[in-house]
């Protein structure tokens, strides 16, 4: 039997390796998405900074373990086998779930993770005994720390509230005093606002967390807590005058300072508060086990009070468990993905927009402004205009379109940074596992809002983000909860079995996504955009869109192939995979009219003819995208209606329409992948002759209607993929000819 136990021990804690990764790579966004949004700092000084701030804070995390062990359940109720399938299920659950949002790229918290599947677990095994002990199901309460689980998730729902609140107040108040042209400002009150920021540091982190630290003196501690005041003015006075010196001697720009440290205490802060997520269930079971080996008593026959009690985890399992997370920051692809989508519905200004709107986001978009029009009615015009004044940005700033460029300025990163280590490290030193991710997001979101980065241009995108990002931390409360608690009963069923199963069934699930999400990296970088300010020239733009042109028309060669395969099979997955692809095909599409803006304004004088010739090279990629979307949807819409499907002779005619197109498509992608322009007068030669061909296809069916023809959905089905196949010919053509004439202006002006 104690074998048995070891066992899971050794599961536990090969989950708790994982865990640490999956949960870094989500959490990373806490305290990266600041620094790297303002470009303040190269991308390895940021990594630097934030894994010297992750190992020192992964030391300051031993006081807080405790939630995993008695800050959700009553471990008293439970005997050690129990509390053991109760640990295995969570860390099952938090590792496959965590994943499962870094591959969408979507920041969730690790904390009501953890929280909601050491409840659901717990209130499942409760659930089983009161079942087989006859008793009322009210009795399930009493296995439950109602008081401190109620005290947990009230903590972290408020934090969303104050943090988006505090976050868009000082990042007001610091816009009125620097402005955007912070520049001028910074040398009369750099050094107080760098003072306010490093005490505001040094106080919530280094004094308050003195007494998170093992090894630090109690008398230390106890000096520190009795002269707090005098410590904050004197540190206040200290850091102000540092700030200054800095700033006259050295020429330090201090804003950048202060995201450098910033950076450190928030990945300090982050570490000290979220490592009991990812190795305090571990280390409760690895604690649990030492108390059942010491008492001799059978497994399901000794209570766990002893975990009720203070326990002190071992240094050395902190200094490995901040090892591995440091390790993950500079590895993690999926850390990255995360990172991009705080800093994206961060950014100063528009852009091409991850989010949909949605209703709700255009109702608050709405109403938002229907307030701010009736606040700014109130006013009086002398105010209005001061403000104003403070909110204008320069038109160096305006005209930056380079893909590198900052995404905010440094004054939002280094309130983004202060205020979130700020919150966190209170809620840490209560004893209250702030969700971090909640936090820090939501302090970007309010200094976002402050700072006017949502304008009517992308409010509702914006918005819409906000609103996907935070229903998915519902979701994932609901999902934490259910998914532990069905585990947690597999388990307590199955036994070792069904442990090995669930692992398996676990690890199966990471490599798949794992594999699944680097494809899908690969594509992203393969990708070609018109949102960079460095396309200007008449030769770049002939290559960036015989790119674009290669691509396209390579999505549309396979896409209508694989419909007409498909229908002809009458397979109704298949062709609903084929429409959904075709969505992506659409919002490729979609996302280069978006930057048609920027493209404009990139050109310089001498090729701003250039921008005609690109409108209108976007209106036939649309056209041609839409015919094949149109074929794949009216395929789709036929097998699912459950119509007859196409006789032999109609399908065997579009085969070999395919096969003809198959040839011409992937001579044009050849043509413009080597940049053989001289090819496309045979190209569309070719096409000429293809056309004719659909055009004799539909005569032939006209000919069959009046002979033999009997189903009018066949005949509405193959009419409709002729014509639209005959429209795609056609956009195809005059995409052709566009080019060419293009072409040649761009050789005579060579």
């Amino acid at each position: 039997m104690e074998n048995m136990y070891l066992v899971m021990l050794v599961i536990l804690f090969a989950l708790a390796i994982t865990d640490l990764v999956v949960g870094v790579s989500n959490d990373a966004v806490n305290f990266l998405n600041s620094a790297i949004g303002s470009k303040a700092i190269s991308m390895r000084t940021i990594l630097i900074v934030a894994s010297i701030g992750v190992a020192i804070g992964a030391v300051f995390s031993s006081g807080i373990m405790e939630v995993a062990r008695k800050g959700i359940f009553v471990p008293g109720q439970y005997y050690f086998d129990e509390i053991m399938i109760i640990f295995m299920a969570v860390m099952i659950t938090d590792v496959l779930l965590l994943d499962f949002f870094n591959s969408l790229g979507l920041p969730t918290s690790t904390t009501v993770s953890i929280v909601f599947e050491l409840l659901g677990a717990a209130v499942s095994i409760a659930a089983i005994k009161t079942y087989n002990e006859t008793e009322d199901f009210g009795v399930i309460l009493e296995y439950i720390n109602t008081s401190k689980a109620t005290e947990i998730i009230t903590g972290i729902l408020l934090s969303v509230v104050i943090a988006f609140s505090i976050g868009a107040i000082i990042q007001y108040l610091s816009r009125l005093v620097f402005s955007f042209q912070f520049e001028r400002k910074i040398k009369y009150v750099g050094a107080i606002f760098g003072g306010l920021s490093m005490t505001a540091i040094t106080y919530f982190i280094f004094i308050k967390g003195l007494k998170g630290i093992s090894f630090v003196p109690d008398e230390t501690v106890a000096y520190v807590t009795h002269h707090t005041l005098l410590i904050t003015a004197a540190s206040f006075l200290v850091w102000t005058l540092i700030c200054q010196v800095a700033m006259l001697v050295l020429k330090t720009d201090i804003l950048r300072a202060i995201i450098v440290v910033g950076t450190f205490a928030l990945a300090l802060a982050f570490a000290g508060n979220d490592l009991v997520n990812f190795i305090g269930v571990p280390i409760a079971a690895w604690q649990s086990f030492m108390l059942w080996t010491d008492s001799g008593m059978e497994a399901n026959q000794m209570l766990m009070s002893g975990l009720s009690g203070e326990v002190q985890t071992p240094e050395f399992l902190l200094i490995i468990a901040g090892l591995v997370m440091v390790v993950t920051l500079w590895f993690s692809s999926k850390a990255r993905s995360v990172v991009d989508t705080g800093v994206n519905l961060a950014r100063q200004g528009d852009g091409a927009e991850r989010f949909k709107p949605n209703n709700l986001s255009r109702v608050i978009v709405r109403y938002s402004m229907l307030a701010g029009n009736a606040v700014s009615a109130i006013l009086p015009s002398t105010v209005k205009t001061k403000i104003e004044a403070k909110f204008e940005r320069s038109n160096d700033v305006l005209s930056d379109r380079r893909i590198d460029a900052p995404a905010f300025d440094k004054v939002r990163a280094s309130v983004n940074l202060v205020v979130a280590s700020i919150l966190i490290s209170i809620g840490t030193n209560l004893k209250l596992p702030l969700s971090t991710t909640y936090v820090t997001f939501m302090v970007a979101m309010g200094t976002s809002l402050a700072d006017r980065a949502w304008d009517r241009e992308s409010a509702v995108y914006r918005v819409a983000g906000v609103v996907n990002v935070v229903g998915g931390w519902f979701v994932t409360a609901l999902v934490a909860f259910l998914a532990a608690a069905l585990f947690a009963w597999i388990i307590w069923w199955g036994e070792m079995i069904a442990i090995i199963a669930l692992v398996a069934l676990a690890a199966f699930l990471i490599v798949r996504s794992a594999i699944v999400h680097s494809k899908k990296m690969k594509a992203e970088k393969s990708k070609k955009r018109f949102n960079r300010s460095d396309i200007i020239t008449i030769n770049e733009i002939t290559i960036e869109t015989s790119q674009n042109i290669s691509s396209v028309i390579n999505g549309i060669n396979k896409r209508y192939s694989k419909v007409v395969d498909h229908l002809g099979y009458h397979d109704l997955s298949k062709l609903r995979k084929d429409v959904k692809k075709l969505n992506k095909l659409e919002d490729e599409v979609e996302e280069l009219k978006d930057n048609v803006f920027y493209f404009i304004k990139s050109l310089e004088d001498n090729s701003v003819e250039a921008s005609k010739f690109y409108i209108l090279f976007l209106d036939h990629l649309q056209d041609m995208v839409q015919s094949i979307s149109q074929i794949a949807r009216s395929s789709h819409k036929h097998v699912n209606n459950n119509h007859k499907n196409l006789k032999f002779n109609q399908i065997r005619d579009l085969k070999s329409i395919d096969r003809e197109m198959q040839v011409l498509f992937d001579e044009i992608i050849e043509t413009f992948d080597t940049q053989a322009f001289g090819n496309i007068n045979k190209l569309i030669d070719d096409k000429k002759v293809l056309l004719e061909k659909v055009s004799g296809l539909i005569q032939k069916q006209i000919d069959r209607i009046r002979t033999s023809e009997t189903s009018p959905k066949n005949t509405k089905l193959y009419f409709g993929l002729l014509l639209e196949t005959k429209d795609l010919i056609t956009s195809t053509m005059s995409l052709l000819k566009l080019f060419q004439d293009y072409y040649e202006d761009a050789k005579r002006e060579f």
